[in-house]
């Protein structure tokens, strides 16, 4: 028996994982900034939940710093505990 060629008809898409990297770490900050409602929207999603290191690539210490900074806000009335479409 012959091995057969295997073809496709258009090419196979291999795609590669970019690497998560902390953006914190990257641009420096040392301090986030629980009054700035707007830098911390992008760590929720749309119910207001905060978002997993996993899904923003944040590091464990900035992480616990974003969630500090997160409930600080939510209970200044900054930003809300629950909502339906926040994005």
């Amino acid at each position: 028996m012959a091995q057969e060629e295997v073809r496709y008809l258009t090419p196979q898409q291999t795609q590669e994982k970019k690497k998560k990297y902390c953006r914190f770490k990257k641009s420096g900050i040392k301090y986030i900034d629980y009054k700035d409602p707007e830098f911390l929207k992008k760590f929720l999603n749309e119910q207001g939940k905060i978002l997993p290191r996993r899904i923003t690539g944040t590091s464990l210490k900035f992480q616990r710093k974003v969630a500090q900074a997160v409930k600080k806000a939510r209970h200044l009335a900054l930003l809300p505990y629950v909502t339906d479409m926040m994005k």
